[in-house]
């Protein structure tokens, strides 16, 4: 089967910035990936992630390119991750962010899934919206109870001066 699958370029203008891109049911992400790079331009060098996600497009598991847990935790990796393990008629969205200094963040969500046509190669750029700007959408970040995490500390109880609650020697060196 063929998965038909539009990334949306997530910005904050009137214009709609996408493409449409048929790749196989058993491809990887690692192939969704280079994919989606290639359609927008980028040279697929940085950094990416793919993140699962719901219905209100928020923020779920990470499957990232590489490992970099360092053994701590079981991640997964596009390379090891099959597409139709992720995605099906009931799961249809992924959040993709390219370039963690510039985060290029794409809303990718699976459209349809069709049979394969004879004769066409995957994965396949079937439609081209949009030009991709110079630079990255600025993105705003909300941080919930940050105001209320400042004021825990009590500004007349801290010494920033005063070493002899801290666990460590002021002249190690």
């Amino acid at each position: 089967m063929i998965y038909r699958f539009r990334a949306i370029l997530d910005n904050d203008t009137e214009d709609d910035i996408f493409r449409d891109i048929e790749i196989r049911e058993t491809d990887s992400l690692e192939d969704l990936h280079n994919a989606i790079t290639q359609s927008f331009g980028f040279e697929g060098l940085e950094m990416a992630s793919f993140y699962i996600s719901n219905e209100d497009w928020e923020q779920g598991e990470e499957i990232s390119m590489y490992d970099v847990s360092e053994g701590h935790n079981d991640t997964r990796t596009m390379s090891e991750t099959i597409l139709n393990t992720v995605l099906d008629q009931s799961q249809t969205k992924l959040i993709y962010v390219y370039d963690f200094l510039s985060m290029w963040t794409f809303l990718v969500e699976l459209a349809e899934i069709v049979e394969e046509t004879e004769g066409t190669d995957y994965p396949n750029l079937m439609f081209v919206h949009g030009q991709i700007p110079d630079s990255a959408p600025e993105k705003t970040f909300e941080a919930e109870n940050f105001d209320d995490d400042l004021n825990e500390f009590n500004d007349d109880e801290l010494d920033v001066d005063d070493y002899s609650d801290l666990d460590f020697d002021e002249n190690w060196n």
